[in-house]
């Protein structure tokens, strides 16, 4: 009888909501009516509804839940079926100059004879030099779409050279880099979490000696996430069978819980990983996983705490929704979106609400803070951006003497910067009217010379020489190798 009861309270609670919802529709349609009949100008029912009603229901949700009107929804299809084609080269992009600084083995850029050092001084006729930023990165954009006749100046070769590509669909590695950071201790830069992430991580990791590492730095900068799956086996990775990744939890979603699977066969080496404002989603799965089971420690910035599901929906007439259904949750209970506040949200906050930040606990019993995003156990704060430094980055001071300097010099592996090279580009910056002062010289100096041995090395060695060199004396790689080696 009871059971009978509360399922007849159900029947009728649904029915009264129902009617509610009948009855607030057609006050909406009334009101449509009486604003298309009497207002002073014409009423348009895509504006009213597709601009006005829909999106401002979705307001009242989360800045993620959005509408699309057909064209919106039509591009938004298209976006996930497209294929990305490119030449297969990495390069660096200055007002009026395009350097290429790498090449990717068996794409056209390669098979063409282009090489690191190369400037490309016209694409299909539009001369570099006479192009804006904007202009050029729109050019680069169309080129890739279609063949492209370049016009090159190589290093050393008097006479211009031309070369004819054809872009390719391009399967590129979501694993950026791969190398020694120090004795025994492997880097791996991941820019996503793609369909072959997990299987991509572990074939580098086995690269680098597997199970003989003493350590990994795992870094995760600036990784905006991309597929959960992927998440889950790179997790899978470090963390023992059975183990919690993550939770997901809804309002009409029944939890779930991903856990490591029976088979898995984690490494056992000591694991830092490296987050900044810009880690989010994925990224955040896997960190937050490793530093709730304290499995890996987490260093830089906080994460920017992007943790939800979302689903799309088609909709009549062409249009779409994407609504946020559930959200995720470590292991420890945090959860990984930050507050779902449309305000803060445009105002570009990436710090949690004070009295959001409850605090959680990791297997081991430290404390760890909710309210959004992962924070790190070791706080490192990017270097500040001096006067000094921006005008040398936006006036590509670095990469234009790097390509003077080779122009005249051959260097080999082991070339350091000298106190010849720093009066060298000292000579070089007076040249071009930027006249740095003694004191910011000095306080400078180290900057400088990193910036100008990764130059060179990008140029004359690609790019992976460059990053290597930068990793060098990045402060978050300097710390996370004191953590593993303590």
């Amino acid at each position: 009888m009871f059971r009978l009861a509360v399922a007849l309270f159900c029947a009728a609670a649904t029915l009264e909501a129902a009617d509610d919802l009948d009855s607030q529709l057609k006050t909406i349609i009334d009101a449509y009516a009486i604003m298309e009949r009497n207002a002073a100008d014409p009423v348009s029912s895509e504006q009213a509804f597709f601009q006005g009603a829909i999106p401002g229901l979705l307001r009242r949700l989360d800045p993620h839940s959005v509408f699309f009107d057909p064209a919106q929804f039509e591009q938004v299809k298209k976006m996930e079926m497209s294929t990305q084609k490119g030449f297969g080269s990495v390069v660096s992009l200055l007002p009026g100059r395009v350097i290429v600084l790498q090449t990717q083995a068996g794409t056209p850029s390669a098979r063409a004879g282009l090489a690191p050092g190369d400037e490309i001084i016209a694409i299909n006729g539009y001369e570099i030099s006479r192009l804006d930023l904007e202009q050029l990165t729109q050019l680069l954009g169309q080129s890739r779409q279609q063949p492209a006749q370049l016009v090159v100046r190589r290093p050393g070769i008097p006479r211009m050279l031309s070369f004819t590509m054809i872009p390719e669909e391009m399967q590129s590695s979501s694993v950026e880099r791969a190398f020694f950071i120090g004795a025994g201790i492997g880097y791996l830069r991941v820019a996503s979490f793609d369909a072959n992430t997990g299987t991509e991580i572990k074939k580098a990791i086995e690269k680098l000696g597997g199970d003989r590492l003493a350590g990994l730095v795992l870094d995760l900068r600036n990784n905006p996430g991309g597929m959960v799956t992927a998440a889950l086996e790179t997790a899978s990775l470090f963390l023992k069978p059975g183990m919690k990744i993550v939770t997901v939890r809804g309002r009409h979603v029944a939890e779930q819980s991903e856990v490591v699977p029976s088979i898995a066969t984690p490494y056992g080496f000591k694991l830092a990983i490296l987050v900044n404002e810009k880690t989010a989603s994925a990224s955040e799965i896997v960190s937050g996983a490793m530093q709730d089971h304290d499995r890996a420690t987490i260093l830089g910035e906080a994460s920017y705490g992007k943790g939800l599901v979302q689903s799309v929906y088609p909709l009549t007439d062409g249009t779409g929704l994407a609504l946020t259904t559930a959200l995720y949750y470590t292991p420890s209970g945090r959860s990984i979106q930050k507050p779902l506040d449309a305000v803060r949200f445009e105002l570009g906050a990436t710090t949690a609400h004070p009295n959001t930040q409850s605090e959680f606990r990791t297997d081991k019993g430290r404390t760890v803070t909710g309210g959004g995003g992962i924070r790190p156990d070791i706080v490192i704060q990017p270097p500040s951006m001096t006067r000094l430094r921006a005008v040398l980055d936006a006036s590509g001071s670095f990469t234009n003497f790097a390509t003077e300097y080779l122009r005249k010099n051959k260097v080999t592996a082991d070339f350091e910067v000298t106190p010849a090279v720093l009066r060298d580009f000292q000579l070089f910056l007076l040249e071009r009217g930027i006249q740095p002062g003694v004191s910011d010289l000095a306080v400078e100096q180290e900057f400088m010379s990193n910036r100008i041995k990764t130059e060179i090395f990008n140029q004359a060695f690609g790019v992976e020489k460059g990053d290597e060199v930068e990793a060098q004396r990045d402060p978050v790689i300097l710390r996370a190798l004191e953590v593993i080696g303590s």
